[in-house]
């Protein structure tokens, strides 16, 4: 047994040069390598989660600068379709204004043609009665002598 434990004493100490390079590489290579890594990868990570969360935040402000201009086309669309309404209602006002008028003017002009009519009417017909009195007496003259009237 002495001797396996000196064997084993052997192993181990000519280990110790090997676990002290293994050692001394995984230091190295903490120190060369991975913080180097984890440090570039954080960065790249910040980076990215940056990009995102900008390109987050603009795509957001695109959302409402959209939003607000769909807004202004409504309220936009609106005042022009209420403007064309007024302007709808104004011409509408004027025509009818207008109609009005003319009917009224219309109708004064009948009303002053009829009575114009009326009087050439009471006019003809006091031409006609005394020309029928007159005619008459000619055509009575003209038919029946003199002596028996």
């Amino acid at each position: 047994m002495d001797q396996i434990l000196n064997q084993i004493g052997e192993l181990v100490l000519g280990a110790v040069p090997t676990m002290l390079l293994f050692i001394f590489l995984v230091i190295a290579y903490s120190l060369l390598v991975r913080r180097p890594l984890e440090r570039m990868l954080a960065e790249r990570r910040a980076r990215t989660t940056g990009a995102v969360e900008k390109a987050r935040d603009a795509i957001s402000a695109a959302e409402a600068r959209t939003a607000e201009y769909e807004e202004r086309m409504r309220q936009a669309r609106a005042e022009i379709f209420a403007a064309r309404e007024a302007r709808l209602k104004q011409w509408t006002q004027e025509r009818d204004t207008v109609l009005s008028q003319a009917r009224a003017a219309t109708s004064q002009r009948v009303k002053a043609g009829k009575a114009e009519l009326e009087e050439s009417l009471v006019a003809a017909r006091g031409q006609i009665e005394a020309a029928s009195a007159e005619l008459s007496e000619q055509v009575l003259h003209a038919v029946m002598p003199e002596a028996v009237l």
